[in-house]
């Protein structure tokens, strides 16, 4: 195994797609490969979960592991469905489900109503009982369009409109873009940060996560 190798802990392509392009230094292993099981989300914030989902791929795997958690916040939807964006329209929702639901609920909210974020956690950890995790998070604010747009992406991208690209969704953006702007890609400099101010020798210098230069 490549001393630069991380389970990620997901198995979701889209996130996986996301970080390894962020991440063009680093080997980063799906924790599908170690038949790892998704574990169950018991905490009642994306922090708590990642690290849950961070540790459970650590210790199945042997090996450095990386979590992430993120959802759609929505503040009409009294900042629904957050944590439970995976699995806003049921345990087994696909994307198309759980977008159908929110633009349910939110049918009779004026467009100038339906300002959203998207949050994302990151955790990484050494090892499952790793007791000093790197936790970064980023926010990417935006608003619920009134149906689908765009192929690109996964999620909810196709109903988050991006004010600074003239509504378009994030289901439209080219996928450069759309990592220079999302929620994931700001919180991933956060923790390359992190990692360079505060956790010099968490891996070795060949890593890929070297400091972020401004």
């Amino acid at each position: 195994m490549q001393t630069n190798s991380l389970v990620l802990a997901s198995g979701n392509a889209g996130k996986i797609k996301e970080l390894q392009a962020l991440l063009p230094n680093f080997t980063l292993i799906p924790q599908t490969q170690f038949n790892v099981m998704e574990v169950e989300e018991t905490g009642t914030t994306f922090v708590e979960n990642a690290i849950l989902k961070a540790r459970n791929a650590a210790k199945i795997s042997n090996l450095p592991a990386i979590a992430d958690d993120s959802g759609l916040v929505i503040a009409a939807l009294n900042d629904a469905p957050a944590i439970y964006s995976a699995r806003y329209a049921g345990e087994k929702a696909t994307d198309s489900e759980n977008i159908v639901k929110v633009l349910r609920e939110l049918e009779d909210v004026p467009i100038e109503k339906r300002h959203a974020y998207f949050f994302c956690v990151l955790v990484l950890i050494r090892h499952a009982h790793d007791p000093c995790p790197i936790i970064a998070q980023g926010r990417w604010d935006g608003v619920i369009l009134e149906r689908p747009k765009g192929e690109k992406g996964f999620g909810y991208d196709p109903i988050f409109g991006v004010p600074s690209h003239n509504n378009c969704s994030a289901a439209e953006l080219p996928f450069e873009i759309k990592n220079s702007l999302s929620h994931r890609g700001k919180a991933l400099i956060q923790l390359k940060r992190e990692i360079a101010a505060f956790h010099h020798n968490f891996f070795s210098k060949s890593d890929g996560l070297n400091p972020v230069q401004d």
